[in-house]
């Protein structure tokens, strides 16, 4: 059987969104739109096998980016499994944080499923080379869960507490009269984490451009992807 990666899109959307610029140690700033980590999370909370990867190709921009500030109390503290470690008092290690967020995102998110080979896989057991496996059921399973709204674990959008509502695009359906019609240049962007080697996980990043509403996401292997 003939496989080829077939693109995906979906529409999310969301009351609030935070996708934290990694530079901001103490208190959480938001970039200005969806990060492609951040996207790329939402389609794995989906689905996600060892056997798939997905890269994203291009974000949409549908709503003004608008902004809003909150004030929480966090814990100052890092938890350990340990039996032996010390217990941590919420009400003693509270701290008072600032977060810069965003409220009333829309975007459209396109990401293509990528097939890995057994011989390449990583996150599951060794076997022997799956010769009759048939990689087109990844793309049936995906668009069988995403079109009834169903997933492994909840899309967020940046954060856990920012909940993230989908809905699967028809196959080519790209742009519209409703894009946000701006174009900005983002700067520098978190693209995605490096964990080819686990003993040295880096972060990527990439120059974010967004013409008429449409940030155009280069292949993770570009010379616009930066280590």
């Amino acid at each position: 059987m003939e496989y080829f990666d077939k693109e995906y899109g979906l529409e999310i959307w969301g009351d609030y969104a935070c996708f934290t610029r990694p530079e901001m140690k103490v208190e959480r700033v938001s970039y200005d739109v969806i990060t492609p980590s951040a996207a790329r999370n939402i389609f794995q909370a989906i689905f996600w096998k060892p056997a798939i990867q997905w890269q994203i190709t291009r974000i949409e921009v549908l709503n003004p980016i608008k902004w809003f500030s909150i004030r929480r109390n966090e814990v100052g503290a890092i938890g350990q499994c340990r039996a032996s470690a010390p217990k941590i008092i919420a009400t003693k290690n509270r701290q008072q944080k600032n977060s810069l967020m965003l409220r009333d995102v829309r975007y459209r998110i396109y990401a293509r499923m990528v097939y890995i080979p057994p011989q390449k896989r990583t996150g599951e057991p060794q076997h022997e080379a799956r010769e009759n496996e048939n990689p087109g059921k990844y793309q049936a399973m995906f668009e069988r869960r995403a079109s009834k709204g169903q997933y492994f674990s909840a899309p967020y959008l940046g954060t856990r507490e920012c909940s993230a509502f989908f809905e699967l695009l028809p196959d080519g359906s790209k742009s519209g009269p409703d894009l946000l019609q701006e174009s900005i240049d983002f700067g520098p962007m978190l693209y995605d984490m490096d964990f080819s080697d686990p003993d040295n996980i880096q972060a990527m990043f990439y120059r974010a451009r967004m013409e008429n509403g449409v940030i155009e996401v280069p292949p993770i292997n570009s010379k616009e992807v930066l280590r």
